[in-house]
């Protein structure tokens, strides 16, 4: 009886890459293509809706049951490809000699597909330690979806063991990145004829006052700020990256709003950098600011957060990675991923995927084929030695 030819990397990735799963769309015909594949090959599979039924993440075992064992674990969602200059349908796999490109090929759809063509392989393995596939919604707008999944794997007596995120880092081994918290500022003055600017409170000025504070606080972390050399920049930044307001040059403006972030090194607290810029406002600018007018206000709120990563060079998870990659150094990177959350659950974990973050996000996202491979073999490995061994 003849075999059937196992699929390839490329031609799973050509399916996912046809999904549009730009995060401010739904991604179930993607979790529901996934589900279809998996129930092929006899795995029963974990949904999970978002509240609004929207969107899913995904969640299958491969091997015995009750014994921990490691996710591999992806985002659905990708970044739009809005007035991006593309000279390729970034909803169609294009290939180019050894590139493939596509919105998410980098990140992180080149993992999935890799994962998910090494299914048939994990099935004939008779695996001591299960292997957990784990696929998200809503990483790329502040690692939303996966909060849900991983708040169920807390309570599951056979909690897995260790996690491997495959976001994109030339299959380098990956064990740290840094924290991130994002903000939004809305600020509120009081709107007047920009003749008799002075009886006004001008909201875009308080903006820029609270912007050049922030600009402040980042020059002093650059010369002064806890360093690790692990990490580049070495140092906690933050910065501007979005400003709005006002509606006229002559009109004093009542209203802007300016989206700023902290990222800092694992370890750090992000709210610390934060609450320098919130008792700025509070003490320096609303009182002036509510001397000409009552209304006059400052708030934030949060946009967005994730925790740093940490995984010890001692690990036994450390150790797994570099036998199966081969990897002789461990990196860090300067992206977040959702390892910190995993983390933070209890659940070690690492980063080593296929492609490049240089190529994510831009137009004209590509992986290689060599890159796919590289993963291919390293999955491969992990079957063979949670086969041979356990772990």
């Amino acid at each position: 009886m003849r075999t059937k030819t196992p699929p390839r990397p490329e031609d799973i990735l050509e399916r996912l890459i046809g999904f549009d799963t730009v995060s401010r769309n739904p991604n179930l015909a993607l979790v529901e293509f996934v589900a279809d594949l998996l129930d092929g090959h006899g795995i029963e599979v974990e949904i999970q809706r978002s509240e609004d039924g929207r969107k899913a993440n995904l969640f299958a075992t491969i091997g015995p049951a009750g014994m921990g064992g490691i996710i591999l674990s992806g985002h659905t969602d990708v970044v739009p490809v809005d007035d991006q200059p593309w000279t390729t349908d970034p909803f169609r796999l294009t290939r180019k000699g050894d590139r493939l490109y596509g919105r998410g090929t980098a990140d992180m759809k080149g993992f999935i597909a890799t994962v998910l063509a090494c299914v048939p392989y994990f099935v004939e393995r008779r695996l001591q330690t299960p292997i957990h596939l784990a696929f998200s919604y809503d990483e790329e707008v502040g690692c939303l979806g996966v909060r849900p999944l991983i708040a169920a794997l807390r309570e599951r007596a056979d909690r897995p063991r260790a996690c491997i995120i495959g976001e994109p880092t030339e299959m380098r081994l990956v064990t740290g990145h840094k924290g991130k918290l994002a903000m939004r500022c809305d600020v509120r003055g009081a709107s007047c004829h920009s003749a008799h600017a002075p009886d006004g409170v001008n909201a875009i000025e308080y903006a820029a006052e609270l912007i050049h504070r922030i600009r402040q606080i980042a020059r002093r972390e650059a010369a002064e700020g806890v360093r690790d050399p692990a990490f580049e920049p070495a140092f906690a930044t933050i910065q501007c990256g979005v400003i709005a307001g006002g509606t006229a040059v002559n009109i004093v403006p009542d209203r802007a709003h300016f989206d700023f972030e902290a990222r800092v090194l694992p370890g750090q607290s992000a709210d610390a950098l934060i609450e320098e810029v919130k008792r700025f406002a509070a003490e320096e600018l609303l009182p002036e600011m509510r001397g000409r007018s009552e209304q006059a206000d400052i708030a934030f709120r949060v946009l967005s957060s994730y925790p740093g990563l940490t995984c010890p060079e001692d690990s036994p998870l450390v150790a797994l990675v570099r036998d199966i990659t081969g990897a002789n150094e461990t990196g860090t990177v300067s992206f977040g991923t959702e390892g910190g959350l995993y983390s933070d659950a209890g659940i070690p974990t690492v980063v080593c995927g296929p492609g490049s973050m240089a190529q994510g996000h831009k137009a004209d996202e590509y992986v290689t084929l060599d890159q796919l491979r590289r993963c291919e073999t390293m999955l491969r490995r992990l079957a063979d030695r949670l086969e041979a061994d356990g772990w």
